[in-house]
């Protein structure tokens, strides 16, 4: 079985380096297709040797640039990550024992761990977050909506799940959280209008408001302390700047003014 890596990165010299290293212990080859970061990004990936392919394209979507790395990769089988993301050890048993037995599906998931604002979170709707990851690219590609992106895979194709987590190091602070809210909401009303969705005003006042019981309450975001308030905060503010953009592009659909 052999594997190719996958990463998009734009700015992500804080740990691009430990994503590479932990691809680079499981993959014959990575392809790093990077949206002309401006740190140290392009050099960290350039030093680190033959197996480690580094490109560039202008970024026009998260769905678009990962399935442009995915179809530069030589190999039928892709193991993806985010620059932000590392294989936990027990991953990288696993999937190296995968390599020498060969698959027996089509996909394989692998569970998540996020690192919030010091804090890896265990509750809240934020683990395990299982996400496919390792699949033939013969069998599924990138789709979803943007910046939402996951792996769709074909009708019949099968999907195991391996032992081992993602880790995940989200945020440093809350503050960057909430930075990065209007931005995703504004891309997934955008998506979601194109797609056809639309929502009453009732929807756009009690949306908030369920996210909010669903990840803090119901789903024990409490437990996990402050960090778990924050997170929980940041999913509710998206969830209300997300319908407000959607309400708004159904009354007038045009570009909102750049302030």
């Amino acid at each position: 079985m052999t594997l190719s890596g996958a990463v998009i990165t734009y700015n992500e010299a804080r740990r691009i380096g430990e994503c590479l290293d932990s691809l680079l212990l499981v993959c014959d080859e990575v392809v790093v297709l990077d949206s002309f970061s401006t740190d140290e990004t392009p050099a960290i990936c350039q030093s680190k040797g033959p197996r480690v392919r580094f490109e560039q394209h202008a970024f026009d979507g998260h769905i678009e640039q990962k399935n442009r790395a995915m179809e530069r990769c030589t190999h039928p089988w892709v193991l993806s990550l985010d620059g932000d993301e590392v294989l936990s050890p027990e991953l990288v048993e696993q999937i190296e024992a995968l390599r020498y037995r060969g698959p027996v599906a089509q996909a394989y998931a692998f569970n998540r761990r996020n690192r919030y604002a010091g804090r890896w979170l265990r509750y809240g709707g934020w683990y395990p977050d299982r996400k496919i990851r390792l699949w033939d690219r013969r069998h599924g590609r990138w789709g979803g909506d943007n910046p939402h992106d996951q792996v769709l895979m074909k009708p019949g194709a099968q999907t195991a799940r391996l032992i081992g987590d993602i880790l995940h190091f989200t945020y440093e602070t809350p503050e960057d959280h909430l930075r990065q809210v209007q931005n995703f909401a504004l891309k997934s009303a955008k998506a979601q209008y194109e797609r056809g969705r639309r929502i009453s005003a009732i929807q756009s006042q009690l949306g908030p408001w369920s996210v909010w019981i669903r990840d803090y309450v119901l789903k024990g975001g409490f437990l996990d302390g402050r960090q778990g308030f924050q997170a929980a905060r940041a999913s509710a503010l998206y969830q209300q700047l997300k319908y407000a953009e959607l309400r708004r592009l159904q009354k007038d659909p045009s570009p909102k003014p750049t302030p």
